[in-house]
């Protein structure tokens, strides 16, 4: 398996994790009775954006809507175009053909994005008959029978509005939230998942008490009682990342927690987490965080 294919694995798995997450489900829940609107954790692929195994996620509209295939490929090219938004711009907003809104906000871990917190579904203006005509229109009326326009026109009209200040608020929180599901993300990219071999357990514990000292692999396998190849392969297996990239997250998050201490320059919480020279450091918070120390501790102080 190639580097990137991976890092697209273990993406995968952060975000099926994320969405599976205790933290996840009670926002969603809470979301959707404070505001009426569905919310999804999705990936990357925009066939999965349009419809939802669970049904308070469901339009009745866009359920109609998906027995026309025109309609359909619509609503992918719709939410490709939503996607590649928000991954360059952030929380983003779009309106398909039908003149309904969609959301999405993006779940980063560092620069990368794991997820999207997708809602919408809604109309920002109580729709028209002549709306609904030229819906029909675009549809291609001849190619619908009588009973589908009829419950196309039904479902059409029973969609909710949001009027656009409400429902720019609501993008706010979501966009909090995202932020909150990102650091979340960090904690599971290093945190062991459900049960694992007791070696890797133990190989675990032995790099989070000397992330200050070097860690060659030979020692960490020696620790864990295997030999190097079984350990590579038992380490990748247990946490989708080499022993390299996992004990780089361990030391950034360790250096998260020292940058938002003022007192402490950079260059010493660098050698305090087990890095031998700052620009080794920043190149390796820079991969995984997508922004530089420096700036990262500003943002925060900022926040603060």
């Amino acid at each position: 398996m190639s580097q990137s294919q991976a890092t697209k694995q273990f993406e995968a798995t952060l975000h099926e994790r994320l969405k599976q997450s205790d933290l996840f489900k009670v926002y969603q829940d809470a979301f959707r009775t404070a505001t009426g609107l569905p919310l999804r954790l999705v990936g990357a692929n925009p066939e999965d954006w349009c419809l939802d195994d669970q049904s308070v996620n469901r339009s009745p509209f866009c359920e109609v809507l998906n027995l026309c295939k025109s309609a359909c490929h619509a609503c992918v090219d719709t939410n490709r175009r939503l996607i590649e938004e928000a991954s360059v711009k952030g929380p983003s907003s779009c309106h398909c053909f039908a003149g309904l809104t969609a959301s999405a906000v993006p779940v980063k871990l560092g620069a990368a994005v794991v997820g999207y917190l997708k809602t919408g579904q809604v109309f920002s203006r109580t729709p028209t008959e002549e709306d609904f005509d030229r819906l029909l229109g675009s549809l291609g009326r001849k190619t619908l029978d009588e009973k589908t326009q009829g419950v196309l026109r039904s479902t059409y009209f029973q969609t909710r509005s949001v009027e656009p200040e409400r429902y720019a608020s609501m993008i706010t929180l979501l966009h909090s939230f995202a932020e909150q599901l990102s650091h979340h993300a960090e904690s599971l990219a290093i945190i062991e998942e459900g049960s694992e071999p007791a070696a890797i357990a133990k190989a675990r514990r032995y790099i989070h008490s000397h992330l200050d000292e070097s860690l060659p692999l030979g020692a960490v396998a020696h620790e864990a009682g295997l030999s190097e190849s079984h350990f590579c392969r038992l380490f990748k297996e247990a946490t989708g990342l080499t022993l390299t990239d996992y004990v780089n997250r361990c030391r950034v998050e360790a250096a998260k927690r020292e940058l938002l201490k003022p007192e402490k320059r950079v260059s010493e919480i660098a050698f305090e987490v087990g890095y031998q020279s700052l620009s080794q450091f920043n190149r390796s918070f820079a991969r995984i965080v997508g922004t530089s120390p420096t700036l990262w501790r500003k943002e925060k102080f900022a926040e603060a």
